[in-house]
């Protein structure tokens, strides 16, 4: 494996950037490819993540827990959407300007925070294990609904571990990923290498702090350890940004068999209370920058497979859609006891059928939705503008 220059990779790509910048020819600045493998890395993280949340149930003990380091998928995610949202934007952020940035993310991560809720919102009230929801008033159910819709903490229900968003979990990660962005558009993309290096560097202290005081970092996701969630985004965004920015990119003949071998391994780490502090920050400081560098180390124009391209359609899907059945699954255990061997055959079955239902919800509501929300930007934008925020 070597190192080669982005230019070298991405010639064709930076080319046009170029000649958009020379001739002010709209039409020349296109959306840039994927890159298939990392899109199918993050697929692989979001089904670990899925599992892992079924596990904390099955087995509350990590020690117990097969797939215990899974909450790192959140660390890979965050450094990923450094690095994904750095090459898709620094060469035209300034064309289509911090609005239309904004108005784009919002677009195509939103509609899915609104669905996501929804469900939620039905899993909490017609859990068939569980009357839960009648401890809480009509007001504080709405306030739940509006806090995850929002994405407003709400800490409130401490049979449910005070999560942020209890209707949906998960959207912990995508507050974060909200305020990342809006600092990126303000600030982060203005900043030199040399800026972005020392920033790196104190997020890495900081990360390696929050690790040793938590004992790990599976952190953010609750009223007791949210400012963990703010550091762990802000190491691997920056970090992900970096790996762009620096040309890291590291080609390599892998494909994403054993690239997918190489995330996964992670995630099967034994969790060890003693050493756990140690291992964690080790992992996110250096293992998933070199990850992302040796998956960009593909190229963008890599023709994808038809499990990569499945796997990163869903990853976000999934994780977002998840948790609602998690919630009731907790419900059965806590009614019934099942046996481990029970659940053993429970666990895989409701995990097909939740990757089953995100690609339904995909195809059905959410691309529908995001296309419309496009449609309805353009039209209010000038001809220019529209071609620049494709």
């Amino acid at each position: 494996m070597r190192c080669v220059s982005q230019q070298a990779l991405f010639g064709y790509q930076i080319r046009k950037t170029s000649m958009y910048a020379t001739t002010q020819n709209p039409s020349l600045l296109k959306t840039k490819q994927h890159y298939a493998f990392l899109d199918g890395l993050r697929g692989i993280a979001a089904i670990a993540v899925v599992i892992f949340h079924f596990m904390e149930i099955a087995t509350p003990d990590y020690k117990d827990n097969f797939i215990a380091h899974s909450y790192l998928a959140v660390d890979f995610f965050f450094c990923l959407s450094g690095f994904v949202i750095a090459y898709a934007y620094d060469n035209k952020i300034r064309q289509i300007g911090t609005a239309s940035f904004l108005k784009l993310r919002l677009i195509r991560l939103h509609p899915l925070v609104i669905i996501c809720s929804v469900i939620g919102l039905l899993a909490f009230i017609f859990d068939p294990f569980s009357n839960l929801h009648a401890k809480f008033t009509t007001t504080q159910v709405l306030l739940l609904f509006l806090s995850s819709c929002f994405l407003i903490p709400y800490p409130l229900v401490p049979e449910r571990y005070f999560n942020l968003f209890h209707l949906n979990p998960p959207t912990w990660s995508l507050f974060w990923e909200y305020i990342a962005n809006v600092f990126y558009v303000l600030v982060l993309f203005k900043q030199s290498n040399k800026i972005l290096r020392c920033l790196v560097l104190l997020a890495a202290f900081l990360l390696g702090y929050e690790s040793y005081r938590s004992g790990y970092l599976g952190v953010g996701w609750g009223g007791d350890n949210f400012i963990g969630g703010g550091i762990r985004i802000f190491y691997s965004f920056l970090a992900g940004m970096l790996v762009y920015r620096t040309n890291w990119i590291i080609r390599t003949k892998l494909r994403f068999i054993p690239l997918a071998a190489l995330l996964a391994l992670v995630f099967f780490i034994p969790f060890s209370e003693s050493l756990n502090w140690v291992i964690d920050p080790l992992l996110v400081i250096f293992y998933f920058p070199f990850l992302i560098a040796l998956g960009a180390g593909t190229g963008v124009n890599s023709t994808p497979s038809a499990i990569c391209k499945f796997l990163g359609n869903i990853s976000y899907p999934l994780y977002m859609v998840h948790y609602p059945f998690i919630w009731i699954f907790m419900s059965y255990v806590e009614r019934y006891k099942p046996a481990l061997g029970h659940m053993a055959i429970i666990i895989p079955v409701a995990v097909m059928l939740l990757i089953g239902l995100a690609y339904l919800i995909m195809v059905t509501l959410d691309i529908p939705f995001r296309q419309y929300l496009k449609d309805k930007m353009k039209k209010h934008l000038s001809p220019k503008e529209a071609s620049q925020s494709a």
